[in-house]
């Protein structure tokens, strides 16, 4: 038998906390190792796929991204001092602003992905463009830029400094982060026309395009999530046949009408795209005045989310 005088004791001298803390500390510090480790791998990853989309598919054939990577291909271009000199080079001042605006880790992450994506590109210049077709180039190029850029945005860095500068103004004026970047790559895009022809201007916008929805595609996913909002008076069943059909957690809430002043129960649950359907179903079969709303949700982390059969 275990003796028990003995815990008591230990907890009584604080013995028992110093090796509990101890013990949280140590599982602190490995999540933390495992949290970084997935970091900057994610990053690693991500820039060697940029670099692929820029040297195999973009540069040989004119077509360029938008932001400082844009204009550092540009510069490359004119120059002929190589691209990752200017990548660093042009962001440093867009560092600084976003170790002072932003933060450390995001400006370390960045860091160390333009540096990363400056030594990949090194590495891929030599190897031959798999097409000559610049609009080939451009489609490829994009969606597999676009993966790299991604997986960087994702782990939580940066590649361009045009971005931070359009976070900044965002706070500090009336445009938004979009109509910021937008504004920005108009002009250096419209730089490429006169520098490589409006042809090559065109298939860069193309370019910029696709490698905009593939950063979306990567951070949101393609299995696309919705947040749903449900006001009913059959809580009950509502609840059992979205755990039992659809296999989804709920949680309840306790609402009152701001105009009737009679309660309400709220019920609120996530379901992926191919769900949306089936939840509306199931929740009118159950309760035909039901109001609900569904919103797009760009992430999850945690709680009771998971497939299971339709039916």
């Amino acid at each position: 038998m275990k003796d028990t005088s003995i815990t008591v004791y230990a907890k009584e001298r604080g013995f028992w906390v110093a090796g509990e803390k101890k013990k949280e500390k140590a599982i602190r510090q490995k999540r933390t190792a495992s949290f970084y480790f997935k970091k900057y791998l994610t990053i690693f990853l991500g820039a060697m796929i940029a670099a692929i989309g820029l040297e195999v598919f973009l540069i040989p054939n004119n077509v360029i991204d938008g932001g400082v990577v844009g204009l550092s291909i540009m510069a490359n271009y004119i120059t002929d001092m190589g691209l990752g000199t200017f990548l660093v080079v042009l962001n440093l001042p867009f560092m600084y602003l976003g170790y002072k605006q932003i933060g450390k880790n995001f400006t370390i992450a960045t860091f160390i992905a333009i540096c990363l994506l400056s030594f990949w590109s090194k590495v891929f210049e030599p190897i031959p463009p798999l097409t000559i077709d610049p609009f080939l180039a451009a489609i490829f190029g994009g969606i597999i830029d676009g993966i790299g850029v991604g997986l960087i945005i994702r782990a939580g860095g940066s590649l361009d400094g045009t971005e931070i500068v359009a976070i900044i103004m965002d706070r500090k004026s009336v445009f938004s982060v979009g109509e910021v970047v937008m504004f920005i790559n108009l002009f250096i895009l419209s730089s490429a026309g006169l520098l490589f022809g409006w042809d090559k201007a065109m298939y860069s916008l193309v370019a910029y395009f696709v490698i905009s929805k593939m950063i979306d595609v990567v951070i949101k996913g393609l299995d696309e999530s919705y947040a749903v909002m449900i006001v009913t008076d059959e809580h009950e069943e509502i609840t059992s046949a979205l755990n039992d059909r659809l296999g989804r957690g709920v949680t309840l809430l306790h609402g009152k009408g701001g105009y009737t002043g009679v309660s309400k129960e709220v019920l609120y649950c996530v379901v992926t795209r191919l769900e949306v359907d089936k939840l509306k179903e199931i929740v009118l079969e159950k309760d035909e005045n039901a109001f609900v709303t569904i919103n797009a949700v760009h992430d999850i982390v945690g709680g009771r989310f998971k497939k299971k059969s339709i039916h």
